[in-house]
């Protein structure tokens, strides 16, 4: 295998996860003062807010509770039970890597063996690091140019989105041994504490609450290796500005403007409202998709238009990943 081939088969799994970090933008808001309470989501705009507070806070369970209404969330956790998905993280390009990710990092000695390889092929690698950079970048900008599941306005945004990530990538210190060294442990670290490693039936069998919990303080690590490398996704998301241009009954149009890497990105979002609250259309209809084929049963005494009380277990708590 040519070293551009191992370059981008290393890069795919780092790319998707930046790309699913990334996504958290696309909902981005103003930055909140972190000790206040999170207010009830009444409009448009302040549901896409929520949804933005609970990714920086990298809360993927009180995401996913806000961003679907009970009747649809209860369907989704059965169908991650039974096999069918693993969304919330299906949102992500490449999202079938991501359990494969979480395993090899997790595994025994993974620190030494994944820093020997780096050393091997990719160590000052610099030019061929950022030409497979750029080159996933265009199949990425292909894939969504040509892919038939997203609508005008995701299409739009997700090109400005990878553009900007084009650009960050061919400027990042990719080859850089010292970062390297720093990052690696920190991954492989937050991998094993998820207890996630085992591929996507671990994911399936801890079902879609316990698995959403314990990815979560996983990615607010791989948010910080980002930032060691030049990316600060929640630098990018304290920035942005969601402004409501349109309410028609149960339909509202927002606009969505911030900067990527540098880069400024503007989209435009739909949501509709159910039982009284707000929702991203274009991710309901990515999540009818995920649940499909699963009876349309609300949680028990669940009250419409409420979010679903987050699943409890009797296992014992896994070990907080502490960030420092």
């Amino acid at each position: 295998m040519s070293l551009i081939r191992r370059v981008i088969v290393a890069l795919l799994p780092v790319v998707a996860l930046a790309g699913l970090i990334a996504l958290v933008v696309a909902v981005g808001g103003c930055e909140r003062d972190a000790t206040a309470p999170a207010p009830v989501a009444t409009g448009p705009v302040d549901a896409v807010r929520q949804l933005a507070d609970d990714l920086r806070g990298n809360d993927l369970v009180a995401y996913a509770a806000h961003a679907l209404p009970p009747p649809l969330h209860a369907r989704m956790a059965a169908s991650w039970t039974a096999g069918r998905t693993i969304w919330p993280l299906t949102e992500l390009p490449l999202d079938d890597r991501l359990p494969a990710f979480v395993t090899v990092l997790a595994a025994p000695d993974s620190e030494k063996t994944l820093l020997a390889a780096y050393q091997r092929q990719f160590a000052g690698a610099d030019r061929e690091l950022r030409t497979a950079a750029a080159t996933l970048g265009l199949f990425a900008g292909q894939y969504v140019r040509e892919a038939g599941d997203y609508s005008d306005a995701e299409r739009g945004h997700y090109l400005q989105m990878i553009a900007a990530l084009g650009q960050w990538a061919s400027q990042a210190p990719l080859g850089d041994p010292a970062l390297a060294r720093a990052a690696v442990p920190q991954l492989t670290t937050a991998a094993r504490l998820t207890g996630l490693a085992g591929g996507v039936e671990a994911f399936h069998k801890a079902g879609m609450e316990r698995s959403l919990r314990r990815i979560g303080p996983f990615f607010q690590r791989f948010k910080q290796v980002l930032v060691s490398y030049g990316l600060d996704l929640d630098q990018a998301l304290a920035g942005s500005q969601v402004t409501l241009l349109e309410q028609t009954g149960e339909r509202a149009r927002v606009a969505v403007n911030y900067t990527l890497a540098g880069q400024p990105v503007a989209a435009e979002v739909e949501l509709e409202r159910h039982d009284g609250r707000w929702y991203l259309t274009d991710l309901l209809r990515h999540a009818e998709v995920e649940a499909a084929g699963v009876p349309a049963v609300p949680p028990a005494g669940a009250a419409p238009g409420t979010s679903p009380a987050p699943e409890r277990s009797n296992e014992t708590p896994e070990p907080a990943l502490t960030v420092r």
